[in-house]
Order: C-alpha cells, then structure tokens, then sequence
C-alpha cells in the first residue's frame, strides 16, 4: 500500500490540519526522527503552500489548529505547534499553544527546525555579501585558500556544494574542496 493511500485511510481523506478535501498530498515534515507514516502528514495545496512560503501565510486560515491540534497524530501535533509559534505575533495562536501539551520527545522534534527561537540568540551564517547560508548551499571561494594539513591551496572561483554549518560558530562553513573535508570561513565564500 503507498504511503499516500495509508495517510488517506488515517485522515479520512482530508486534510489532517484544516479539513479541507480538495488537492491533498503527502507532506513530508522536516526534520523528523521517524521515517515511514510517522514522519508525513495529508495536506491540502493551501497548507502546504503557507508552510513552505511564510509571506503567504493567511492567519485566519489557521484559526483550523484550534480542531487540529488535538490530533493523537504527533506529525499533526508538530506542524499545529509549529504553525501556531509563526503565528504567535497574531494574539490568539499564543492562547493555543499555551493549552497544546506535547510529549517531551515531539517537543524536541517540533523545535528542530528552529520555528519560535528568539532570533537574537540564533545563530546565523553569512557569507561575504551578507547573504545567509543554510546546509547544504553551495558556495564560491572568492579567495586562494591554503589548506592547513592537507599542502594544497584551494584556488579562488572553486565551488564548495552541499556545505553544512558549524553551529557553534557563525564564521565557519564545513565542504569537501579537492576531495578534502575542510573547515572554511564564512567571509571567504559567496553564496552561488
């Protein structure tokens, strides 16, 4: 059975976050620890677009999660808190999500993807126009680079893809330069 016929069994065929029954699909939450089931939820074209594209978030939309968020489902759970903390700014979701209990370990995943986090305390990494980088950008060295340990020097124009970040340090990127894992300063790469 494919996945998308077992979370049409599960949700009744609508929506698992608003109801709604038009141009459902399967939506695979981000930063899941489970795999399977477990990690998607049926969504419509509405909520998936409001989720991967915040500027198009319609508030009166989620006033939904006020029904959803009770499911026994945690990927529902997740996506209800995560929704309600980027609406949070709007009053009412705040009065939700201090009734919405959730188990330690959905908190956890919830939270994963940084959703709620004070941004002063975030840490964010830019490259050398100021652009911010996520893992697994690309960038361009705009520098000739040597490469301690490795006696190589990384020529300036070389492209370093699928980078990831150090996340306690804002200044430092990890990638692969000449087959070598190195460590890379943020103000010598740009974002391609």
């Amino acid at each position: 059975m494919s996945k998308l016929k077992e979370l049409q069994d599960r949700s009744g065929t609508v929506c698992e976050l608003c109801t709604a029954a038009e141009n459902l699909s399967v939506y695979d939450i981000p930063e899941s620890p489970n795999v399977g089931l477990d990690s998607s939820i049926l969504i419509c074209e509405t909520c998936k677009g409001q989720i991967e594209d915040p500027s198009t978030t319609d508030p009166n939309h989620w006033r939904c999660l006020n029904d959803s968020m009770w499911s026994q489902i945690p990927g529902v759970q997740v996506m209800a808190w995560r929704m309600l903390t980027r609406l949070r700014p709007e009053g009412w979701p705040q009065d939700l999500l201090d009734m919405l209990y959730l188990e330690e370990d959905v908190l956890v995943w919830a939270k994963a993807t940084g959703e709620g986090d004070d941004e002063s305390t975030t840490i964010k990494h830019m490259d050398s126009n100021g652009a911010t980088l996520q893992a697994g950008d690309n960038v361009v060295l705009i520098k000739d680079l040597n490469v301690k340990g490795a006696n190589f020097t990384a020529k300036r124009g070389t492209a370093v893809r699928n980078i990831s970040l150090v996340h306690d340090n804002p200044e430092h990127i990890e990638g692969k330069v000449s087959g070598q894992h190195i460590v890379i300063l943020t103000k010598f790469v740009k974002k391609s």
